[in-house]
């Protein structure tokens, strides 16, 4: 049995939408601390006890039942009441929550003993109504006033922010109490008086508001199933996915955690005539719309649940930058990069209305919408979004390419702005090999490398939209760019890709995962690829837990801060995937293994977003990246990249066909997919491993549409190849 790492601090975190709770494991919030009811990214409690007659309670276990509801067990410690004392685990109090709309909070007490016991129940809560990106940076300014009121005859303590025109409110009420309750010195209390074996319960429920909608929690109790307030229960999300079945344990148990995190992360919003559903980054604090992380797990997704891309192609499309702004770092065109909606984005004091610092999003939102194209067939979605993917393009073309050198470079231009605006996004990220920051503007090798994709994924759509020669105009670009980029990043002393350029242009050749992401999008000659893959998979890359963020050789190399060491799941599932384009079958499956074997260690199986290792041996284990996000989506989403990268899948929808090029390691020896969409089709196909081979076979579902063909060098609709190279 692997030793099992619990990630971040002993909490209990439930989210549903965008109402997150977080608290000790005793159910409590304490304050000063991160911990709290958060609304809208407002914190709207921000304290809350228990007490019996003065006496906290003692906790036994607690942790969430699902993604949006927990319970907590505890106990009594000795009592001092009139009566006499109360001995200690005579009493029972099961707290139990959910959230759906608001909160509603159930409070169970139990006498155990042969006796009757009587004191105060007290409940202390308060509200700061703090925004979340203050609670985070520990310094948090009061800008509006509090008010509150109770009202003994409806049972109900209502506490009102206001500050101008920004509004956030909480109401508390009682209900389903034997007793009434008292509110008196910031508590509410009741008399529990029980016989022996007696049982006491009361209901309370948190209401909430934003200043123009009320959002009222379920009226039934946790527990309780009289029709599900949510938009999909466990169960129903289970039979709409593909699933996995495997003889290997470990690999399953990844999988089918991962199902139950995607679940954990779908964030529900409202569009112009429907509801729609998008990823949410992690929890507990990026519940909220991204671009990058967004549309990376949309893609990750694609098989899995393709309802995920439609969501976010929309509502990203709807947000689209439609003028120039600095202090957003908005362009025209440009996809934004996070929308927050708590008091400091609402007076702009953050630029996150949306922020728009991201270079990435806006070519990922084209190669994003062309694989939701190939994996649906629905031609609509090309034509739904297609003025948004020409303000893309546009954006590419005009402010993507800041100098018009023709590669794609980022600068903020923001005073509250981001240094670095790629995945690896952290203020250190991105340093020469002596460890100095590189200054911008900078242009990243990944991100010509998915502008490169972008232009020939969208050469395809306008091929099916009937504009054959918009297609040839971008692929004669992407030809330009593939022939440039290998001109000027290509370093043959390294044998690998600069990680950048600086803003005098010239080359960081600082050893980094990023070029594998070069792989991904097929900017890499055929010829330099082997060169690439071996140099990511040497010792000082590969520690056997997966493909490291920064070389161990660096002088800024530091395997426990965020991006200079750490192993992300969902870098290593890019690689992977450009290991397969290239035909790298052994090394895609040992990036599995890695993954897969780390995921063994962390609690349920459940990838975090990113974690730490030394070398892999008998005595090591990953251990947590403090602050690691878990749930975290695109960690989740990247185990169903892996999945897609060891069979080789590439969907072609729009002509009834499913190539695969499985490979399965001899740790993987079976493998079957059920429930597997591909366009109008839906296939359950089980593969195996005989001898050295791997087969396969279409169980249910029309066989005539999956067809084998190796995906390295080969043409087939919706290959990439490298510009310039014949099939």
């Amino acid at each position: 049995m692997a030793f099992k790492v619990q990630v971040g601090p002993p909490q209990i975190a439930i989210h549903q939408g965008q109402t997150v709770l977080v608290t000790d494991p005793d159910g409590t919030i304490t304050w000063p601390s991160e911990k709290g009811l958060y609304f809208l990214d407002t914190r709207v409690i921000s304290n809350w006890a228990i007490f019996a007659n003065g006496e906290p309670w003692q906790l036994l276990n607690g942790g969430p039942i699902s993604y949006y509801a927990a319970r907590i067990f505890l106990t009594n410690r000795s009592i001092l009441t009139e009566d006499g004392s109360i001995p200690p685990r005579t009493l029972g109090l099961t707290i139990s929550r959910s959230l759906s709309g608001g909160m509603h909070e159930d409070l169970d007490i139990a006498n155990n003993s042969m006796k009757p016991v009587r004191f105060q129940l007290e409940l202390a809560f308060r509200s700061d109504f703090a925004d979340v990106f203050e609670v985070k940076s520990g310094h948090i300014v009061r800008r509006g006033k509090i008010t509150t009121e109770w009202s003994e005859g409806e049972q109900r303590v209502r506490t009102v922010y206001s500050n101008r025109d920004f509004r956030r409110a909480v109401t508390v009420s009682v209900m389903r109490a034997p007793c009434k309750a008292v509110s008196a010195n910031g508590r509410l209390s009741f008399e529990v008086a029980l016989q022996p074996t007696e049982t006491w319960h009361a209901c309370l429920q948190y209401t909430l508001e934003d200043g123009e909608q009320t959002f009222q929690p379920s009226g039934d109790c946790v527990g309780i199933d009289r029709g599900s307030p949510h938009f999909e229960t466990m169960s129903q999300w289970l039979k709409a996915v593909a699933k996995i079945q495997t003889s290997n344990e470990e690999f399953y148990r990844l999988f089918h955690q991962a199902l139950e995190d995607m679940a954990a992360l779908r964030l529900p919003i409202s569009g112009t005539n429907h509801m729609v559903f998008m990823p949410a980054a992690g929890l507990p604090w990026f519940v909220a719309p991204f671009g990058r992380d967004s549309l990376i797990v949309s893609l990750q997704n694609l098989l899995i649940y393709p309802e995920f891309a439609r969501g976010s192609l929309e509502i990203l499309g709807s947000l689209q930058a439609k003028a120039d702004d600095p202090y957003r770092d908005a362009e025209p065109g440009k996809i934004l990069h996070e929308l927050r909606c708590g008091e400091l984005a609402h007076f702009k004091l953050i630029p996150h209305t949306p922020y728009y610092g991201t270079a990435d999003a806006t070519p990922l939102y084209l190669i994003t919408l062309h694989a939701a194209w190939r994996a649906t067939g629905d031609k609509g979605l090309l034509e739904q979004h297609l003025q948004t993917a020409e303000g893309c393009l546009a954006w590419i073309d005009e402010y993507g390419d800041r100098d018009g050198d023709g590669f794609q470079e980022y600068q903020t231009r923001s005073p509250a702005g981001y240094e670095n605006m790629g995945w690896k996004d952290s203020g250190d990220a991105v340093m020469y090999p002596d460890g100095s920051l590189v200054k911008g503007p900078k242009a990243l090798c990944e991100l010509q490398g998915y502008v490169y994709l972008a232009w020939m994924d969208m050469a395809e759509a306008f091929e099916a939209l009937g504009r054959p020669e918009r297609a040839t105009e971008l692929r004669a670009k992407a030809a330009a760019l593939f022939t440039r980029f290998n001109e000027v990043f290509w370093d043959e002393e390294l044998g690998f890709y600069a990680y950048a350029l600086d803003g005098d242009k010239k080359k960081v050749l600082t050893v980094a995962s990023n070029a594998g992401h070069c792989l991904w999008s097929g900017i890499v000659p055929v010829e330099r690829a082997k060169r690439v893959v071996e140099r990511l998979t040497a010792p000082d890359m590969w520690t056997g837990w997966g493909i490291r963020t920064l070389s161990a050789h660096h002088t800024a190399f530091n395997p426990y801060n965020y991006q200079t060491g750490s192993i992300w799941p969902h870098d290593n599932a890019i690689i992977a995937m450009g290991f397969k384009r290239y035909g790298f079958h052994i090394e895609t499956a040992q990036i599995a293994h890695d993954v897969s074997v780390a995921a063994s260690h962390f609690l349920l199986n459940q990838l975090p977003e990113l974690y730490t290792a030394s070398e892999r041996n008998e005595a090591n284990f990953p251990v947590q990246y403090i602050g690691a996000n878990v749930p975290q989506a695109w960690a989740a989403g990247s185990v169903f990249m892996l999945t897609q990268a060891l069979l080789g899948f590439l969907p072609d929808a729009p002509h009834d066909k499913l190539y695969v090029d499985p490979y399965l390691p001899a740790w993987l020896r079976d493998l079957t997919v059920h429930d597997l969409r591909i366009g109008r089709h839906m296939l359950d196909i089980r593969f195996w491993r005989e001898g050295e081979q791997t087969e396969f076979d279409v169980i249910k579902g029309d066989r005539n549409i999956v067809e084998r063909r190796g995906l390295a060098g080969r043409f087939v609709p919706g290959t990439k190849l490298a510009a310039g190279e014949t099939a």
